[in-house]
C-alpha cells in the first residue's frame, strides 16, 4: 500500500497540488448539510452553493487512490476502516490507496472528535454512499467513452470492465471524464452479502509502518526552527506559581529561557514553570534544577479516604437529582420486607497512555498552526480560537498518530499550554510531558461511590433504585450544577426499562478541586460495575441463575439472541463444581456486550482468572480483527482497573507516579480471551469502547460463585481473594 511516511495532514497546500490537477482527477467529498444526510459533491458545486470543498476521494490521472481520513488513529483502528470501507464500494485494492490525515475543519470533514467509539458508526453509510457514488460516476464515464449501455460494465480493481467486449479502462484514465459528471444522489449500495472486503479479516494496514518505526508519533514529529520544552506544574490543580529560582536551570546547556506558564483547562487554569531548551533532554534536565514554591492555600485538599466517606455519607442522607423515574420505586423498598441496600466503590483512574501527552505549537501573531496526537481537532480550535482571540480558520490543527489516547487526548488543555509557550519565545515549540507528569496531574476518570437498593416479587425484580456520587465532567465545561449527570445510567441495558416498572436512577451532587474527564467508556466503566454486580445480588436474592435472571428481564430480541450465544460458548450450563462462573451485560455507545468470566482457586494462594468469553452485538461492522483487538484491549485494560491500580491522594496530590507504583497487568495474568461478534443488519454501534465495562462486574460476580464473597470496592487483588 502507498501511504505517506510522514503522514502529514491533507492540508490546504495538498489540495492546491490537487487542483492544479484540473479537472483531470475526479474530486469528490460530502457536503455535511446534517450529519446523517451528508451529499455528494464535487469542487465546482460546492462554489456554486458558497461552501468550502473537502475532497474526501481523489483519483488523479495515474490511477492513484487518495483517501482523506477525518477522524485520529490511536489504535483503535479508523485508519484502516475507513479505507476498507471506501475500497469495497469503490472497488479498488487496499494496496493501492494512499491515506492521508484531514486537517481539523468540522465546516468540511463534520464532526472530527475521535470518541465515544462514533468513526464507523457515525461515518460508515456517508462513506458507502460517497465511495458508491465515486464508482457510478467512473462506470458512466466508461460507457460513454465505448458507447455501450452502463448495464454491461462492472467495476473491479480499479479498472471498469466492459462484459461483452472484454475491454477495460483504469481509473486513471477515465478520472477526468467522470469528474464532469453528476454526482449521483442515491448510488446503489452493495448488500452485505455482496461484500469482498468488509466484514473480512484484512491484516490492518498501518502494521507494517508501526513494526519499522516509519510511522509518525506525535513525540516523532518535527518541524524546522522547533524549541522543546518541559513544564514543572502545580502538583495541585488550582495552586499558583507563588515564586520560582531559575538560576541552575540556566546553567545546563542548551536551556534557553524560564519563564511562568498557564494552561486553560476549560474555564479554570494550571500554573507552571516552563523550561525552553534547544532539545528534550535539556529541557527535562533543567526542569530538575528548578526550585519552585506553590501557593495552594485557597482551596480544600482531598484524601482518598475522605473522598470515599464523604460520597458514603451522600448516598445514604440525599435523593440526588433523579436522571431517570418510573414508577414508585421509593414508596415500594419503604414498605417492603425483604430488600437489598448495598454500596459500591470505583477509584480514580489515570489514562497512561503508552505515548504520553505532548504537543508542537507555532503561534505566529494572526494564526497558529498546531501537531499532536489529538482526538479532537475541532474543540481545539474552538478553545485557542478564543484564549488568543484569533479566528478559528486560522487556527491549524494536524493530527499525527496517538500512541494511545483513551480520551486524554480530546483534551485542549496541552495544546493550549504549547502555544502559549510559542507565543512567548516566538518560535514553534514541542511540549513533551513526563511519564510521571501524564500520571498524576490529570485529569482522571471520577471515582464514584454507588447506593443500590432493589427488593423481588415472584421472582423478578419489584423495585431497584440507584444513586451516585461522584465528579461530573460536564461541571468542568460549565454544566449546570442543578441537574443530574447526563451519564447516571450509562452502561444500563435500555431494555431493563421494559421490565423493571418502578426504577429510579438518580446523581447526588459531588465535587472536588481534582480534574476529572473522560475515561476509556467513560461512566459505563465505572456504572457498569455497580449495576450488574447489583443484577447478580438480586438474582442471588431471587434463588434465579444469573443469566437467566438476565434473560428474563430483557426482553428485547437482540439481548436474548445475545444471551443465548453467551450461554452457548461459554458453556454456561455445563459448569462445575470448584469453577466460578460470573456473568455481566452492559450497553453503550450503541453498542451491547456480555461478558462471562471464569476463575478458579490459585493454588499459590487467592483466584485466577482462566478464561473471558466477550460478545459483541455492534450491528454493522467492518473488520472482525479488529474488534477482536479492542475488545481483547478492553478486557485487559478492565483487568487492570479492577485488580491492579488505581489513583489515590493525599492532600490533594496524587500518590502514584509511574508503572512501579501504578502496575499494568503483566502478560502473564492475562487469560485466553474468546470474542464473539453477532452477526445482524443493524446500524453499527462503536467498538472501542464498549467491551469494557462488563469485565470488573462478571469477574466479581465469578468470584462470588467460587467463593460465596462479594466484591463491592474496586481495585481488589486476586492474590488476596
Amino acid at each position: 500500500m502507498t501511504q505517506s511516511r510522514n503522514n502529514d495532514n491533507f492540508s490546504r497546500r495538498s489540495f492546491l497540488k490537487v487542483a492544479g490537477l484540473g479537472g483531470a482527477a475526479l474530486c469528490i467529498g460530502l457536503d455535511f448539510i446534517s450529519e446523517a444526510n451528508a451529499a455528494v459533491i464535487k469542487p465546482h458545486e460546492a462554489s456554486l452553493a458558497a461552501i468550502e470543498f473537502n475532497p474526501w476521494i481523489i483519483i488523479d490521472p495515474t490511477g492513484k487512490v487518495t483517501i482523506i481520513d477525518h477522524r485520529a488513529e490511536m489504535g483503535q483502528g479508523s485508519y484502516h476502516s475507513v479505507p476498507q470501507i471506501v475500497a469495497e464500494e469503490l472497488e479498488v485494492d487496499l494496496k493501492d490507496i494512499n491515506v492521508e490525515f484531514a486537517i481539523g475543519n468540522e465546516k468540511k470533514y463534520g464532526g472530527q472528535v475521535t470518541g465515544g467509539s462514533s468513526t464507523i458508526r457515525g461515518s460508515y453509510k456517508n462513506l458507502l454512499k460517497l465511495s458508491a457514488s465515486a464508482r457510478e460516476m467512473l462506470t458512466t464515464a466508461a460507457a460513454m467513452a465505448w458507447s455501450v449501455p452502463v448495464s454491461e460494465c462492472y467495476a473491479q480493481s480499479g479498472h471498469i470492465f466492459h462484459k461483452p467486449s472484454g475491454k477495460k479502462a483504469g481509473y486513471g484514465e477515465l478520472a477526468f471524464a467522470a469528474s464532469k459528471l453528476e454526482a449521483p444522489k442515491e448510488p446503489k449500495l452493495k448488500k452485505i452479502s455482496e461484500y469482498k472486503l468488509i466484514r473480512k479479516p484484512i491484516r490492518r494496514i498501518d502494521t507494517a509502518a508501526k513494526t519499522n518505526g516509519s510511522l509518525v508519533f506525535g513525540l516523532d514529529k518535527r518541524i524546522p526552527g522547533l524549541q522543546f520544552a518541559s513544564v514543572e506544574r502545580d502538583p495541585r490543580f488550582l495552586g499558583k506559581v507563588k515564586s520560582f529560582d531559575a538560576s541552575e536551570a540556566l546553567k545546563v546547556p542548551g536551556v534557553k529561557k524560564v519563564f511562568k506558564v498557564t494552561m486553560g483547562y476549560y474555564e479554570f487554569n494550571r500554573e507552571g514553570v516552563v523550561v525552553v531548551a534547544n532539545s528534550t533532554w535539556a529541557a527535562l534536565q533543567g526542569r530538575k534544577k528548578l526550585k519552585v514554591t506553590w501557593d495552594s492555600g485557597d482551596f480544600k485538599h482531598w484524601s482518598t479516604p475522605e473522598i470515599l466517606k464523604k460520597q458514603g455519607e451522600l448516598i445514604q442522607s440525599q435523593e440526588g437529582m433523579p436522571l431517570k423515574t418510573q414508577g414508585t420505586p421509593t414508596e415500594l423498598l419503604a414498605k417492603a420486607l425483604k430488600k437489598i441496600d448495598v454500596t459500591y466503590q470505583t477509584p480514580y483512574q489515570s489514562h497512561c497512555a503508552m505515548e504520553p501527552v505532548n504537543c508542537i505549537a507555532h503561534y505566529k501573531g494572526d494564526s497558529v498552526e498546531i501537531w499532536g496526537p489529538i482526538q479532537a481537532p475541532g474543540w481545539i480550535q474552538d478553545y485557542v480560537s478564543k484564549k488568543f482571540g484569533i479566528d478559528k480558520e486560522k487556527v491549524l490543527v494536524n493530527m499525527t498518530f496517538l500512541g494511545g489516547g483513551f480520551g486524554r487526548k480530546a483534551m485542549t488543555d496541552y495544546p493550549h499550554e504549547a502555544v502559549a509557550i510559542s507565543k512567548e519565545i516566538g518560535t514553534p515549540v514541542q511540549v513533551i510531558w513526563t511519564r510521571e507528569d501524564d500520571a498524576t496531574l490529570g485529569p482522571f476518570r471520577p471515582g464514584i461511590s454507588y447506593r443500590c437498593e432493589g427488593t423481588i416479587a415472584n421472582g423478578k425484580i419489584e423495585a431497584l433504585k440507584f444513586r451516585m456520587a461522584g465528579q461530573n465532567n460536564d461541571h468542568w465545561r460549565g454544566g449546570k450544577k442543578t441537574e443530574p449527570n447526563r451519564s447516571t445510567s450509562e452502561g444500563f441495558l435500555k431494555p431493563y426499562y421494559e421490565s423493571i416498572k418502578n426504577l429510579s436512577i438518580s446523581d447526588v451532587l459531588f465535587e472536588t478541586s481534582i480534574p476529572t474527564s473522560f475515561w476509556r467508556s467513560v461512566y459505563a466503566s465505572t456504572n457498569g460495575f455497580a449495576y450488574e454486580s447489583f443484577m447478580d445480588e438480586m438474582a442471588h436474592q431471587a434463588g434465579t441463575d444469573p443469566l437467566d435472571f438476565r434473560r428474563a428481564h430483557l426482553q428485547e430480541e437482540r439481548c436474548q439472541k445475545l444471551i443465548d450465544k453467551m450461554e452457548e460458548v461459554s458453556g454456561w450450563k455445563k459448569r462445575k463444581k470448584n469453577e466460578g462462573y460470573g456473568v455481566a451485560i452492559t450497553e453503550c455507545f450503541e453498542t451491547t456486550v456480555g461478558q462471562v468470566v471464569k476463575v478458579s482457586k490459585n493454588p499459590n494462594g487467592g483466584v485466577k482468572i482462566d478464561k473471558v468469553w466477550a460478545v459483541m452485538d455492534c450491528g454493522w461492522y467492518v473488520n472482525p480483527d479488529i474488534i477482536h483487538a479492542q475488545v481483547e484491549g478492553s478486557i485487559v485494560m478492565g483487568i487492570g482497573a479492577a485488580t491492579t491500580h488505581q489513583i489515590t491522594f493525599k492532600d490533594n496530590v496524587v500518590e502514584q507516579h509511574n508503572f512501579y507504583d501504578y502496575p499494568m497487568p503483566r502478560i502473564n495474568e492475562i487469560p485466553a480471551i474468546e470474542v464473539h461478534i453477532m452477526e445482524n443488519e443493524a446500524d453499527a454501534g462503536g467498538v472501542g469502547e464498549p467491551g469494557l465495562p462488563p469485565l470488573a462486574p462478571a469477574l466479581t460476580n465469578a468470584i462470588f460463585d467460587l467463593t460465596g464473597k462479594r466484591i463491592r470496592t474496586l481495585p481488589f487483588k486476586l492474590s488476596e481473594v
